[in-house]
């Protein structure tokens, strides 16, 4: 037996029905610090530091990288349904 129920809500509607904090305020002070310390040129914000710990893994991270888009291309070429 199949059972599927659809719902249309938008995240903001999802979070609030799922009962979490709206952190928003929070993302957005954390963003604004990161880019006041990449504007001021302080050690460590440089853009290649930050992106050092997704790159160090070399080959493999890169492997991973391109399953998860590929999966990503899969799902969305599916309709992101399973088949029936």
């Amino acid at each position: 037996m199949n059972f599927r129920i659809d719902i249309e809500m938008t995240p903001e509607e999802l979070r609030r029905a799922l009962g979490l904090p709206d952190v928003s305020g929070l993302q957005q002070d954390m963003i604004d610090k990161v880019r006041e310390q990449m504007e001021s040129g302080a050690e460590g914000y440089d853009p290649l530091t930050l992106l050092k710990p997704y790159l160090n893994s070399g080959i493999g991270s890169m492997d991973a990288f391109q399953k998860l888009v590929f999966g990503m291309m899969n799902q969305y070429g599916k309709g992101g349904r399973d088949a029936d």
